[in-house]
This record gives structure tokens, sequence and C-alpha cells, in this order.
């Protein structure tokens, strides 16, 4: 795995890579609040499979640029930054997959530039508001990062309990992966309050995409845990909506099943790219 830096757009991203692309390549974009590293175990089993696998942090987060106005931040501008980075790289044609956030962006760049992707994978996504998703919480946890920045809302939610990602799925593996939850803690932390504030008002008032999802002509899979109860049903939704979609709930897993049900997961993804690729 290779790590690195790319501008686009006068923006600073941090990109990890591996493989050569024998088969196609591959770009997987992580969630709100996320970080590249939800990726990264993946990217030399990609690329063993023949991909070119790129992952990036998105801008206010992780190690990329953080701009200090919550104007700088959309989930348009996000997909803008997608679109820049593989011109960047002088790709045409990628298969993309976009987790929750990710997944979202993932659904614009699908219908704004149908002819760049070969593949796409909604991951843990949403075609519009969040089901469950409580705009009064989000408004409390908006005044917490205002005051006290991203650490104050840290603090406030593991004052709260758990959370509604927070499955037994998701709870497993804290307990049985050394290092785990101060991984998710990391990211929480070096998550930008601009784009924290920005992103969270806009996911809770995003327009609904679900019938112009139904042009879509790519092959598409969505993929969710069965314990990701807010993304579960949006998730049916848009496999019934999009034509030829594949489906796959993954067991035992809820809002990440990268690292909550791996094998299940690596089995669903690998299925797909192979007859993407095919």
């Amino acid at each position: 795995m290779d790590l690195t830096s790319i501008t686009v757009g006068g923006m600073e991203l941090a990109v990890a890579s591996a493989g050569s692309g024998e088969r196609g390549r591959v770009l997987l974009l992580h969630g709100f609040g996320g970080a590249k590293e939800d990726f990264t175990d993946w990217l030399d089993p990609l690329a063993a499979e023949g991909w070119q696998a790129v992952t990036y942090d998105q801008r206010g987060h992780g190690q990329s640029a953080h701009p200090d106005a919550e104007a700088a931040f959309s989930l348009q501008i996000f997909k803008d930054d997608l679109l820049a980075l593989v011109g960047v790289l002088g790709w045409d044609r990628f298969v993309l997959l976009g987790h929750s956030m990710g997944g979202m962006v993932a659904q614009l760049v699908a219908l704004s530039a149908p002819g760049r992707l070969s593949g796409l994978v909604l991951m843990d996504t949403s075609h519009g508001p969040i089901d469950g998703l409580d705009p009064e919480v989000v408004s409390m946890g908006q005044k917490v990062v205002r005051e006290g920045g991203m650490t104050a809302l840290l603090v406030a939610q593991k004052a709260a309990g758990p959370g509604p990602l927070d499955s037994p799925a998701h709870e497993r593996v804290v307990a049985n992966r050394e290092g785990y939850q101060e991984f998710c803690d990391r990211k929480a932390l070096a998550t930008s309050p601009e784009m924290w504030l920005a992103l969270s008002a806009q996911i809770v008032d995003q327009a609904d995409r679900l019938a112009e999802l139904e042009s879509l002509s790519m092959p598409v899979l969505v993929v969710v845990g069965e314990q990701d109860q807010g993304l579960l049903g949006p998730s049916r939704a848009m496999g019934a909506a999009i034509p030829g979609a594949q489906l796959a709930v993954v067991p035992d897993a809820g809002h990440s099943p990268q690292f909550e049900a791996p094998a299940a997961w690596w089995d669903a993804v690998r299925a797909f790219l192979g007859e993407v690729s095919a």
C-alpha cells in the first residue's frame, strides 16, 4: 500500500492506494466522520485480485485539508473533489464504492457522470434523509460542536450511551478487536467541526433521490448490515428501484460490515467486482 498527498482544486487530500489495475480501478469512499482507514485493510486484497484500489480522506476528515468555513463543505463539493481526484489519477472509468455519507456522494457522482462508472456499490447509505435521525438531536449536537468542538461532542455522545449506529455487531467488535474503540475515537476527533456542522444539517434536509436513481444503468450492488436499522429500509428501496441492482444484506453486521462481518462483506463485494470485470 502506498500513501501520498494529491492536491485537487487547491485542496490537499491524503490518499492510499495499491495495485496496478489489470482488471480495472476501484475507489472506496468513507462516510461522515470516517477516514481512509475504514478501507485501507482491503486495498492489498483488491490489488491481489487485479484491481487498482484507492481510498482517501475526504476534505475535513483525517489527514486531508480542513477548511475553516462551513461553506467549504457539502455533498456536491465532495462529489466535485472525487471527480477532480480521479481526473488527476487519469481514470476514465472506475467502480465506485460509497459508504454511508460517501454513498450519498456516490449517488451524486452516478447521477451527474454515469458514463464514468463501470460499477457502483452503495453501502449502508440512504437515498435521502435517514430514517430515525431526529433533527432535534442533530440540533443539540450542533450546539455542542459550536461551543466545544469535536472533543466536547465525543464526550457528550459517550455520556448519552449507545447511539443509533452502536448495534450489537459494533459492540462485539469494540469488545473483541483491540484498539477499535480508540480507532473510532481518533476518527471523530480528526473530523473538522465546520464539516460536521455543514453536513449534519445537509444530511437531515437533503432531497430524496430515489426516483432519480431509477435512471441508473450501470451495474449496482446495494449492501447493508442486517442490524443497520436506519439504513436497512432505504437500502431495500434502492435495491428495488435501481434497474438490475443486487441487494446484499450482511448477517450479523451493523453500519460497518467491513469490520463487523468482513468475510461476508468481502464475498459480496468480490463477487460483484468479478461480474463487473467480466
